[in-house]
C-alpha cells in the first residue's frame, strides 16, 4: 500500500501494482515488465541496504543506458538513499573525485567500465560496495573488500519487498552534478518533492499518458534524459532506452517499430535527422509530441521537424537543472512566437529583476527568478554557491532560484533567453565548463595562454572554441590540442574549434578579455 504522502520511486510500485506485465523498458533486445523492475529493484535495494547502505547515504550508479541503470536507480532510492547518476564518458580522474566529492557509499556500475571505475574507486575513502554487472573477474576487483557481482549481490535478496522506508518527501532523491562556473563540478541537490513536482508538472502539460511510447535517447545522467524515464514510469507509459543517436538509421527504425508517440531531443539530434537523405522514408505519424531543451530551437529547425513530424505537436522548452523546467511554448503559439522559450510550467512561477534587484517590466533584459516546489535544496556543500542561487522569496521564510540567466519577458508573459551571466557553455545538451578544457591546455607543453569560450553553432546550439597562445619556439598545433583534448576530456567537452593566436586580449586588470575574444 502507497503511503499518504508518496515518494519518488511510488510511481514505480504504483505502476507496477496497476500495469504489472506491461512492458516498462524496451533496451538493446530486453523487454521488461514494469513487475519485473520492481521486482529486480527490490532485490539489488535489499543487497546494497546489507552492505551498509543508510539512509541519506549517497549511491553512485555509473552505467550507460541500459535496463541495469534503470533498476538501480530505483533501487537506490528504495534503499533509503541518495542517487547519483554519472555520465558512462566521465574520466577516471573525474569519476574520483566525484565519489569522494559526495562521499558515496556504493558504486554501481558495469564491467565494460573497469577501465575507469576500478582506478577512481581504488581512490575513494568512503566506499563500502562496488556491485558490478557484466562479467566479473574477481581478481581484477579483488582488490576491494566490498566488490560483488551484481548476480551474486542479489541472489539471496527478496525480491517481493523492499528494505524498510525510512524517508519522507523533503529528504534528498538524487543529487545531479553540473559543472560550474569555476570547473569544479556542483551538486545539485534534490528531494523527492523537488523531482515529483517536476514529472507531474511535465506530464501535464504534454498530457502524458498510459499509452505513450517514450523515446530516450539521452544519457540518464543527463536531467532531460532521467526524466523521460521518471515521467514514462510516473503515467504508466513505456520506455524505449538507447545509447544516443550515434546510428540514426537504427534508431528511426525503432521508433517506428515500437510505435514512439513520444520524442523528446536537442538540436543535435534534429539537426542530424535532417541530414539523412532517406529520413522521409520513415513513418512518423504516430508520434504525437516532440520536445526541445538545452537550447531554442532555430527557426528552420522548427520548419524541418514539422515536415519530419506531421502529425506532432512541437514544444519549445527551456530549463537548468537547479528547478528541472522553467519553461514550455505551447504548440499552438509556436508560428507566433517562434523565437520564444515560453511560459511557466504548471505550478511555478517567474519573473524578471534588474541589477538592483527590482521587478523588471515587459520587454525589459534582467535575470530570470523563478518559484515553485521544484527548487533545489541547494549545492552539495557548497553553501556560499547556494546563497548565490536561492534567496529570500516573496513568503517569509521561502527562498526563490536566481537562475543567472538574462531573459526578458513579453507583455503576455512569454520568456526569451537571452544569455548567461557566467560563461557556462551548454553544448549538445550538456553543459561544458571553460575552466575545465583550459586546465587540460595549460597542461600541455608549449601552452602559454589559454581561453575558451561558446560561439554560435547551427548544430551544438553552442560549440566551444580555444584560443591558445604558444610559449616562444614552442611547436603545438591544433592537432595535438585536439588530440590531448580528446584523450583526457569528456567527448562533448572537446573543443570543436582551435585557433592559435599570438597572445590574448587582457583587461585593464590583467586578466584575459573573453568577451574581446567573442
Amino acid at each position: 500500500m502507497i503511503p499518504a504522502v508518496p515518494l519518488l520511486h511510488d510511481s514505480l510500485i504504483h505502476s507496477s501494482a496497476r500495469l504489472p506485465s506491461k512492458f516498462a523498458v524496451v533496451c538493446q533486445g530486453q523487454r521488461v515488465t514494469y513487475a519485473e523492475i520492481d521486482a529486480r529493484s527490490n532485490a539489488l535495494a535489499n543487497a546494497l541496504a546489507r552492505r551498509g547502505v543508510e539512509r541519506g547515504d549517497r549511491v553512485v550508479v555509473f552505467i550507460d543506458n541500459s535496463v541495469e541503470a534503470v533498476v538501480a536507480f530505483w533501487a537506490a532510492l528504495k534503499a533509503n538513499a541518495v542517487v547519483s547518476m554519472i555520465h558512462p564518458h566521465t574520466k577516471a580522474d573525474k569519476l574520483a573525485w566525484l565519489l569522494n566529492d559526495c562521499r558515496a557509499t556504493a558504486l554501481v556500475t558495469h564491467a565494460n567500465l573497469a577501465s575507469i571505475f576500478t582506478d577512481a574507486a581504488q581512490r575513494s575513502k568512503h566506499l563500502k560496495s562496488v556491485v558490478v554487472a557484466g562479467a566479473f573477474d574477481r581478481e581484477r576487483y579483488g582488490w576491494h573488500e566490498g566488490s560483488v557481482a551484481w548476480n551474486e549481490a542479489v541472489a539471496n535478496e527478496r525480491s517481493d519487498i523492499a528494505p524498510p522506508r525510512r524517508c519522507i518527501d523533503i529528504d534528498l532523491a538524487a543529487i545531479i552534478y553540473t559543472s560550474g562556473s569555476t570547473g569544479e563540478p556542483k551538486g545539485v541537490m534534490l528531494t523527492h518533492r523537488n523531482m515529483m513536482t517536476a514529472a507531474k508538472s511535465i506530464t501535464t502539460y504534454l498530457e502524458n499518458r498510459e499509452d505513450d511510447v517514450i523515446i530516450g535517447l539521452l544519457p540518464l545522467s543527463f536531467d532531460y534524459g532521467l526524466y523521460q524515464m521518471i515521467m514514462a514510469f510516473t503515467v504508466g507509459a513505456k520506455l524505449v532506452l538507447e545509447k544516443g543517436f550515434t546510428y540514426p538509421t537504427q534508431v528511426m527504425k525503432t521508433v517506428v517499430d515500437e510505435g514512439v508517440t513520444g520524442f523528446p531531443g536537442v538540436p543535435t539530434i534534429f539537426a542530424m535527422m535532417t541530414e539523412m537523405k532517406n529520413i522521409k522514408d520513415y513513418d512518423l505519424r504516430k508520434v504525437r509530441y516532440v520536445t526541445n531543451t538545452a537550447a531554442a530551437l532555430p527557426v528552420k529547425h522548427i520548419l524541418a521537424l514539422k515536415d519530419l513530424f506531421p502529425t506532432a505537436r512541437i514544444f519549445s522548452m527551456y530549463g537548468l537543472t537547479e528547478c528541472k523546467r522553467c519553461t514550455y511554448l505551447p504548440p499552438e503559439d509556436l508560428d507566433r512566437k517562434p523565437t520564444s522559450v515560453g511560459i511557466a510550467i504548471p505550478n511555478t512561477e517567474m519573473w524578471i529583476v534588474d541589477d538592483q534587484g527590482n521587478v523588471a517590466g515587459p520587454n525589459v533584459v534582467g535575470q530570470l527568478v523563478i518559484r515553485g516546489a521544484t527548487v533545489m535544496a541547494g549545492y552539495w556543500e557548497k553553501p556560499e554557491e547556494t546563497a548565490r542561487k536561492l534567496k529570500p522569496g516573496p513568503v517569509p521564510g521561502e527562498r526563490v532560484l536566481y537562475t543567472g540567466d538574462l531573459c526578458k519577458m513579453d507583455e503576455e508573459g512569454y520568456l526569451s533567453f537571452v544569455g548567461r551571466l557566467d560563461d557556462i557553455i551548454k553544448s549538445r545538451g550538456e553543459k561544458v565548463a571553460p575552466k575545465e578544457i583550459e586546465a587540460i591546455l595549460y597542461s600541455i607543453e608549449g601552452v602559454k595562454e589559454a581561453a575558451v569560450i561558446g560561439v554560435p553553432d547551427a548544430v551544438f546550439g553552442q560549440a566551444p572554441k580555444a584560443f591558445v597562445a604558444l610559449e616562444q619556439g614552442a611547436t603545438v598545433d591544433d592537432k595535438e590540442l585536439r588530440r590531448v583534448c580528446q584523450e583526457r576530456l569528456e567527448s562533448f567537452m572537446v573543443p570543436k574549434y582551435f585557433e592559435i593566436v599570438k597572445s590574448l586580449p587582457k583587461s585593464d586588470n590583467g586578466k584575459i578579455d573573453k568577451k574581446a575574444l567573442a
